[in-house]
């Protein structure tokens, strides 16, 4: 029932997008997505407030046994998350694909616009499904929409590469998360996330465990799982970056909460709790030093993706350990902290995005080495960025400093109380390294994007946006300024989620995290006052006078210029003992000689990829090639040949039948 109902919704979102004019398929697909998105939504907020699930659909299944579907505090939280991120991101595609326009064509438009909204609306259907055939029905619907998504510049052949090595790692995961549910419909009866209970307290928990983590590991970014994310965003539009990053990725990270709230037994809890904790902090470092070693806008975000994946497990670990030892502070601290970086990633990974997409739109290039100056020219695209920037470093008052500030408390709780003190101090370097070294990235990134002097005659004769792509970019900011100004109300609905997971539906005031919080508000609140009383001064101290402008001093060299300005490569030079390591690296031109104390002028370019991406993805890819070749020998064009292998199928069914291997 539930698949007719879906090919009904596909086919009337097919029909309202292809009957749309051209100029108008934005607008339609906002219209759907954002319907449905509300419909969900107003549901999901009343289940937040009553802490009661509500059930949505129940059937028979044809696979995998009973099938249904609700929302429960865990999933309400997940559907705003998703329900503000696709109405941004769609928004924000009405102004940046205005000039894909002329030469696309309307069939391609219209079926970009279809999987969006496809997309969008697949995503709310796998966190509300309770698990088996309709989650994973959802979870395969989401992916190809997605793979469509980034083929929208489909002629270029690193977009292509890119699609088809997502498309490859993304099945390897949709199969494991098959044999995770077939296995627990064969023990249990049920393929449902309930069923996870009883199949943990009656096997070993281990295997399955892995089996699911590694499924939605690969969605999430998971280390080493993650190399398909910094090639598939950066050749995606960036409208479909900011989906994939900020919300796609996150259907993962819900998947290993459902399976890892379903552990019951202590020492599996802390078992499960240290695998995580390895895995965020293996995760987390490994982004964060590739991001800051990147030259291209989009790939250093996509990096950040990873890190900030990485963050939100090592919450999730420390709150399993502090579960399995019996600390319920701890255990609040870290999973309401890893739910609240969930959604605070959504808004400051979004909002990045959308501002990559605006310099990408107006520079053709999104090159650290080619821009620069553009806060001049792109006032309102420079702020955000910089507002984006500033919370995803989780410096106050924005949001990134609430979701850090409960897993540090979660980490110190976890070293006081004595349980685990190894395991949250390692956590605890983690998390502190990790931060300086996006301090790091994300000043050079800014840095060199927006201040100094254009570089190039396309960044000097650059423009700001249209209306339409600031709006969309004001919704993810106004998520970053709710949660940074009204903490306390943002880890109260975090709270309220984060039920699912402890033995009694918590309040932040029962854990002595009220006087935290009410200090963080208030703090925010100080700097925005301190800020605006700096401002006012100033423009008493310079009324009246007149403020002359004049080059910028260059350290008495009178005749500074662009070549002077650091570059992306020179920023980041302190990493270079770790980097090479990590990477392999490709440079085009001649760097300058220690010899030359007065050098020419040189182009120096590296680019850097990911090693582990030639190990763990590549030979995917190039299997996929070699099987094409040999299956394409069999396209003779004679029919002859076609009927004799049909008849082969055929003989080979038979076969299989009668030794009932089918």
């Amino acid at each position: 029932m539930l698949f007719l109902y879906t090919l009904f919704a596909l086919a009337a979102i097919t029909a309202a997008i292809c009957a749309t004019p051209l100029r108008g398929k934005a607008w339609t697909a906002l219209a759907l997505t954002a319907s449905g998105a509300a419909a969900l939504s107003v549901r999901a907020v009343g289940v937040l407030a009553s802490g009661t699930a509500l059930p949505l659909w129940d059937f028979d299944a044809p696979m995998l046994g009973r099938d249904s579907g609700s929302l429960d505090p865990l999933s309400a939280f997940f559907v705003l998350l998703i329900a503000i991120g696709a109405v941004a991101a769609t928004l924000y595609s009405r102004g940046y694909l205005s000039h894909a326009l002329g030469h696309k064509s309307p069939a391609h438009v219209s079926l970009h616009y279809i999987a969006l909204t496809v997309m969008s609306l697949a995503m709310l259907g796998v966190v509300v499904s309770d698990g088996g055939y309709s989650f994973l029905f959802f979870w395969e619907l989401m992916t190809v929409a997605s793979f469509i998504l980034i083929l929208f510049d489909a002629e270029r052949r690193e977009v292509r590469r890119a699609a088809l090595s997502y498309l490859i790692m993304m099945h390897v995961g949709f199969v494991l998360l098959v044999v995770g549910f077939v296995r627990l419909h064969a023990a249990t009866g049920s393929a449902s996330f309930a069923a996870l209970v009883p199949y943990f307290a009656a096997h070993r928990f281990l295997p399955l465990f892995l089996v699911f983590l590694a499924g939605f590991g690969m969605k999430a970014g998971l280390f080493p799982m993650h190399v398909w994310l910094p090639e598939a965003h950066p050749a995606a539009p960036s409208h479909i970056s900011a989906l994939m990053s900020g919300v796609m990725i996150k259907t993962g990270v819900y998947g290993i909460l459902r399976v890892a709230a379903a552990l019951g037994d202590p020492a599996a809890i802390r078992t499960a709790g240290l695998a995580v904790l390895a895995a965020g902090i293996a995760t987390g470092l490994w982004g964060v030093i590739l991001a800051a070693s990147q030259n291209d806008v989009k790939r250093l975000l996509a990096y950040s993706s990873i890190e900030n994946i990485g963050v939100i497990l090592i919450g999730t670990g420390i709150a399993l350990l502090g579960k399995a030892a019996g600390h319920p502070g701890v255990a609040f601290c870290g999973i309401a902290g890893a739910l609240l970086h969930t959604l605070n990633h959504s808004f400051f990974k979004s909002l990045l995005f959308f501002g990559a997409g605006n310099v990408l739109t107006q520079t053709r290039t999104t090159s650290l080495d080619a821009l620069g100056g553009l806060a001049k020219h792109m006032p309102l695209t420079a702020g955000l960025f910089l507002l984006g920037a500033a919370a995803i470093c989780a410096l106050p008052p924005f949001n990134g400093f609430v979701s850090e500030l409960l897993i540090y408390l979660g980490l110190f709780k976890g070293i006081a109380a004595g349980s685990g003190i190894v395991a949250s101090a390692a956590g605890l370097v983690a998390l502190a390294l990790i931060g300086g070294i996006v301090v790091l990235a994300f000043a050079k990134l800014y840095g060199i994007v927006f201040l100094g002097a254009p570089r190039t005659h396309e960044v000097a004769e650059a423009s700001e946006v249209d209306s339409v792509r600031i709006a969309a970019m004001a919704l993810p900011l106004a998520g970053i300024l709710f949660v940074g100004f009204f903490p306390a109300t943002a880890v109260g609905i975090a709270s309220r989620a984060a039920g699912f997971f402890l033995d009694t539906p918590p309040a932040a005031s029962e854990y002595m995290l009220s006087p935290a919080l009410t200090a963080a508000g208030r703090t925010a609140w100080l700097l925005v006052a301190v800020v605006g009383l700096l401002a006012w001064l100033r423009s008493r101290a310079l009324r009246g006078r007149t403020v002359a402008q004049g080059p910028t001093w260059g350290c008495g060299f009178t005749s500074p210029n662009v070549r002077m300005q650091y570059t992306g490569e020179s920023f980041s030079e302190g990493l270079q003992s770790i980097v090479p390591s990590l990477t392999q690296q490709k440079g085009e031109g001649h760097a300058v000689a220690k010899s030359e104390i007065f050098p020419s002028a040189h182009r120096y370019d590296i680019r850097r990829k990911d090693r582990i991406g030639s190990f763990f993805a590549a030979w995917w890819v190039e299997a996929l090639r070699l099987l094409n070749q040999r299956v394409m020998r069999l396209r003779t064009g004679k029919i002859n040949r076609y009927i004799l292998f049909a008849l082969a199928l055929l003989g080979l069914v038979f076969l299989l039948s009668i030794l009932h291997l089918l």
